[in-house]
Parts: C-alpha cells; sequence; structure tokens
C-alpha cells in the first residue's frame, strides 16, 4: 500500500520539479495522481476524459512549478485547482458535456477523501441535501452544484452554461430558496 506524503514532502518534491527534476515530479504524479483522478472523474463522468484532464493538469504543473508560492496555497489545494480548471476547460471546449452532472446521480458526489461535502455525506443532514438537490431543475442544480460543490464563480458559470449571469444568479438564488424550503419540511 502506498503511503501518503505529507504536506512538507510534496512540497519540496514540487520545489525539485521546478528546478526540473523529473525524478521528484514522477514521485509527485505517484503520490498525487490517484487523488487528483478521482476529482476530475467526478466532475467529468467520463473516464477518457478525466484522464485527458488529468495529463494536461500535470502538463501545467511541471511547467508552472517554480511558480508554485507556498504562502498563497497548500500543493494539494494548487495542484487540485489547476486540475480542476483543466476540468472546465474541457467541459467548455465540448457543450454537449457540458450536461454531464445533470446525468449523474447526485449520490456520485460523494466521496471519502475530498472535501468537507464529501465528508458530511455520511451524515443525516447531507442525506437530506442530497434528496432535496434531485427535486430540482436540472440546469438549476448543476448551477448550484458547480458553485457550491466545485467552487465555480458565477460569471464562470455563467460562460460554461452559455446562459446570461443573471438568469444564473436569478437560478441559484431561487434553487437555494428551494433547498432551504425542502430541508425546513425535513427537519419539521
Amino acid at each position: 500500500m502506498k503511503q501518503t506524503k505529507s504536506s512538507e514532502e510534496l512540497f519540496h518534491l514540487l520545489a525539485l520539479s521546478g528546478q526540473g527534476d523529473r525524478a521528484a515530479f514522477q514521485a509527485l504524479y505517484e503520490a498525487t495522481s490517484a487523488k487528483l483522478f478521482g476529482l476530475s472523474l467526478r466532475i467529468l463522468s467520463r473516464r477518457d476524459l478525466a484522464e485527458e484532464a488529468l495529463q494536461d493538469a500535470f502538463i501545467n504543473i511541471w511547467h508552472h512549478a517554480q511558480n508554485y508560492r507556498p504562502e498563497k496555497a497548500a500543493v494539494m489545494t494548487w495542484m487540485t485547482t489547476i486540475v480542476r480548471n483543466k476540468c472546465f476547460d474541457l467541459l467548455r471546449a465540448m457543450p454537449k458535456e457540458s450536461q454531464l452532472l445533470d446525468e449523474q446521480s447526485m449520490d456520485d458526489w460523494a466521496s471519502d477523501d475530498l472535501g468537507p461535502l464529501e465528508k458530511a455525506t455520511e451524515q443525516s443532514q447531507s442525506k437530506a441535501l442530497l434528496n432535496c438537490m434531485s427535486t430540482l431543475a436540472p440546469l438549476q442544480r448543476q448551477a448550484i452544484a458547480l458553485s457550491y460543490f466545485h467552487g465555480m464563480p458565477h460569471e464562470q458559470l455563467a460562460t460554461h452554461l452559455a446562459q446570461p449571469l443573471g438568469t444564473v444568479k436569478t437560478w441559484i438564488r431561487r434553487g437555494l430558496q428551494s433547498l432551504k424550503s425542502c430541508l425546513q419540511g425535513v427537519s419539521a
């Protein structure tokens, strides 16, 4: 079983990679690629697209490792942002792929190894949220999911969904109101 690298070890490997050390970059890849691939697959829902996004992300990481600034973000956070951006770039480049999230079950977004949403999925409140999310209209659900679960800014979301910014903001606002009402009904 592969041992997880500490933040300090990842920083050291990234710093060496920034100096052109291929062995350090290989070690960085081996230590992080499984988790980053999981994120990519979760966003894109297709293995081929997830692999493409991950490959592009690691090329970007190799070329920009020397630009990493530890005071701005942890290594894993920095790399995760690059992978997420590559995934969103792929979705924008392939308009038909933007419907992937609509076809995906809300339960498929859960994971034990990522952020707070995935960790909270085990709790009953999260299950209630997922049930309430499934009652929203598909585009509304997708807008909220991309905005809150994946951190996509509203402006980028409007471009991604090919909708006016005001429309996207209205979908999110009304969707959040619906979620609030649904969740209040669950807790009552």
